[in-house]
């Protein structure tokens, strides 16, 4: 009776938690009025892109050019902002669904951008330029990429430049991770800005990779990026940024981070005076907490959650699975077979991009929490279905001679040994779940892998920081096996 208080009480808070969430963390549909004055204007930024939007390593605060120019427009528009990080590849889904209102992430206008999105006047003007291996002296024009492979990010207007000379294209989420392919010789170009480039090789005191030549004579403009029903956001957002080039504005903020004037088209060759590299120790040093802090508020709550829903929901599917009516048994095989057969990364995009397009927009925790629900349900309810299986059938038999009607017996004799049984798999689910929440970082959510990931772009450290991750992963997932043991011990008295 103890064991069925503390279950029942367990899932009652793994109901009320997500739905709390839901409730005060979710963001509105649209641009709304804020109680303190001004419209709330909700921005999506990659936040790994520096410098022009990142995260400061030594205050965990969101900077770079990008945001810093969206701000002084707010302020110039009278505009509440609220930030809402993504990777890049997202950050266009998070805008047709309605989850933010404008994308400040240097946005390069292109044809089939202004067939879909509105545009601000331009606050960036670039020009590409091609990167290679210091040692190569082979590609220096466009016409050389012609059957060469390239990094680039897929949905970036540089992907489809690399793609028009006739290269391959591997795509990546940020430069720093194309550099780092390029100077491995795992590709053998990079098309990109003039402006990404330099800040790299300024910042990462690189001499592996060099600037061999122009990808065209062509200016990039840059601009603040709406949904084509975000006119009247658009139109202040001009007035904001035409005041703001007259004033000087856009020409300090430019010069801050830059050391030129990237605002104007006059100028797009620029020299970027980057800080002291840190060492590897101090970047390892300053990740270790906003790592750590990821994990209790990220990845923890995230497990426990969805592990404790998704193990409800398994035991409802399993009797479902044993019930002899079709009614439950058929439903039930099909929600198994759809979950074990489709990828979780799938799942995933499915409840927070696909639901929020027919009007379902779920808090990015929210969505992560259904998916992995979901996801463990499908996998548990067989490990519990064999399990209850398992135990003999002279216990049914015995307990149906002692008057025990079905529900009793399943409640008192079976569930208690079949819970023994299924311990030692269901384990085995729980630490999957805790590393597969680290796919919570696509939607959005601030979790472990993603604080890594930030502390990554920014520092160029890849291995010290992700070997550091995956070091907090296994302490979680030892301290969870260390707990397995009495477990199994204390549920061993309910065997036969």
């Amino acid at each position: 009776m103890h064991k069925l208080r503390f279950f029942l009480l367990l899932t009652a808070l793994a109901v009320l938690v997500p739905v709390a969430t839901l409730l005060l963390g979710a963001a509105p549909a649209t641009a709304a009025e804020d109680p303190g004055g001004g419209r709330v204007v909700r921005v999506g930024t990659e936040g790994t892109y520096p410098p022009f939007t990142f995260e400061d390593p030594d205050t965990g605060d969101l900077t770079g050019y990008d945001v810093d120019v969206v701000k002084a427009v707010a302020k110039e528009a009278g505009w509440q902002l609220r930030f809402a990080t993504s990777p890049f590849d997202a950050i266009f889904g998070s805008l047709d669904s309605g989850r933010i209102d404008v994308v400040a992430n240097q946005i390069t206008i292109n044809p089939e951008r202004e067939a879909r999105y509105r545009f601000s006047q331009p606050y960036t003007y670039s020009r590409g330029v091609i990167v290679t291996a210091a040692d190569d002296d082979s590609i220096t024009t466009l016409a050389d990429l012609k059957g060469k492979t390239t990094a680039q990010s897929e949905t970036s207007n540089w992907s489809q430049v690399a793609k028009d000379a006739g290269a391959k294209v591997e795509n990546v989420e940020q430069f720093s991770q194309a550099a780092t392919l390029l100077a491995q010789g795992r590709v053998d170009a990079i098309v990109n800005d003039n402006i990404a480039v330099l800040d790299y090789l300024e910042t990462s005191g690189s001499d592996e990779v060099k600037i061999a030549g122009y990808a065209g004579d062509d200016v990039g403009e840059q601009a603040l990026t709406f949904r084509k029903d975000g006119a009247q956001l658009q139109r202040e957002a001009d007035r904001a940024l035409e005041q703001l080039r007259s004033d000087g504005t856009l020409e300090r903020l430019s010069e801050k981070y830059f050391g030129t004037d990237v605002s104007s088209e006059a100028s797009t060759e620029i020299d970027l005076q980057g800080d002291r590299q840190r060492s590897t120790w101090e970047v390892v040093r300053g990740a270790a907490g906003p790592m750590l802090w990821g994990a209790v508020k990220g990845t923890v709550p995230l497990t426990v959650i969805s592990f404790a829903l998704g193990l409800a929901l398994a035991l409802v599917v399993a009797l479902g699975r044993l019930s002899s009516s079709p009614l439950a048994s058929v439903p039930a095989r099909v929600f198994v077979s759809v979950i074990r057969g489709t990828p979780l990364l799938v799942q995933l995009f499915i409840v927070f991009f696909g639901l929020g397009q027919i009007g379902l927009k779920l808090d990015p925790f929210v969505a992560a929490t259904v998916a992995f629900s979901l996801n463990v349900a499908g996998y548990s309810a067989e490990i519990i279905r064999g399990a209850i299986l398992s135990v003999p059938r002279g216990q049914f038999e015995a307990a149906s001679s002692i008057g025990m009607d079905r529900r009793l017996t399943m409640r008192r004799i079976v569930l208690p040994q079949a819970a023994r049984i299924a311990v030692p798999p269901l384990g085995n689910t729980l630490l999957s779940l805790i590393k597969d929440t680290s796919l919570a970082a696509v939607v959005l959510v601030p979790e472990l892998f993603r604080a890594a990931v930030s502390a990554a772009s920014t520092s160029f450290e890849y291995l010290p920081l992700y070997l550091l991750a995956a070091l907090y992963y296994w302490i979680i997932c030892f301290l969870v096996s260390l707990a397995q043991e009495p477990l199994e011990r204390r549920l061993g008295r309910y065997v036969a």
